[in-house]
């Protein structure tokens, strides 16, 4: 009989050792999907499937810090989910834009090679995007804070992209979204800021009080505030205004 309730326990602790690991597999499962999609220019559905997929890459370290199973195995596998569903895919999303944007195939000459080859630039994201992970797994300075922007912010900032052309109604960021240059100057922002020594602050609370969270709460009620009001829109500008905020904060830190 002891023996028995010896292996039931055991077998709990391994399946709860492996619960954070199973929500890792849902954002890697969510990422080949929103793939897919990106592939087949069903940016609606890649992009849902990319939101879903960084939900799960939140809760498998709240799971893990929850349960107290965090390990070595689980930080590598998140890094490869999240290269799926934060690297893969948004450089494939900006690579299609780009190819949107490519217009007259049919009379061929210099100039339209050039920018034929163009879209490729965009891949360079998923470059970017694995550069930041392999170094985020050997920095022992973020388990508090971020340096450099997140491979999910950069993943929803690019996914953003082709729902604000469908959905929104401005029209000066349609016309800077059909422009492969401003797509091109954003895939090159995008990675820089990825791989920046620039310190952004997490949101992750220790405790709720207001004097200790100040740019934290500004920042989800300015962000609220923009969803509201801008829809799409509102996505790439929380993610600007995000690293801004940062970048305000540290300096006065350093005063």
């Amino acid at each position: 009989m002891i023996s028995y309730f010896s292996f039931l326990i055991k077998l709990k602790m391994n399946f709860k050792k492996h619960i954070p690991n199973l929500i890792t597999l849902g954002n890697l499962f969510c990422g080949t999907l929103a793939t897919i999609f990106a592939v087949e220019n069903d940016f609606v559905f890649a992009g849902l499937f990319v939101v879903i997929g960084i939900l799960f890459d939140f809760f498998d370290g709240f799971a893990a810090r929850l349960l107290n199973v965090s390990g070595e195995l689980g930080k590598q596998l998140d890094s490869l989910a999240d290269m799926v569903t934060s690297g893969v895919v948004p450089g494939i999303i900006m690579y299609n834009l780009m190819i949107e944007n490519t217009i007259d195939y049919t009379n061929f000459s210099e100039e339209t090679a050039i920018t034929t080859y163009l879209p490729f630039l965009g891949l360079i994201i998923t470059l970017g995007a694995s550069y930041r992970l392999a170094k985020f797994n050997i920095d022992t300075r973020q388990s508090e804070s971020f340096i450099g922007l997140p491979t999910p912010a950069m993943s929803l900032f690019v996914v953003s992209l082709p729902l604000i052309l469908e959905y929104s109604t401005f029209e000066f960021a349609h016309n800077l979204i059909t422009n492969n240059y401003f797509l091109i100057a954003i895939t090159l922002v995008l990675t820089y800021l990825m791989n920046a020594e620039i310190p952004l602050f997490s949101l992750k609370f220790k405790e709720y009080s207001i004097k200790n969270n100040v740019v934290k709460y500004l920042f989800l009620i300015i962000s609220l505030l923009m969803i509201i009001t801008l829809q799409y829109l509102s996505i790439p500008l929380i993610i600007l205004f995000y690293v801004v905020l940062s970048l305000i904060s540290n300096s006065r830190k350093s005063i």
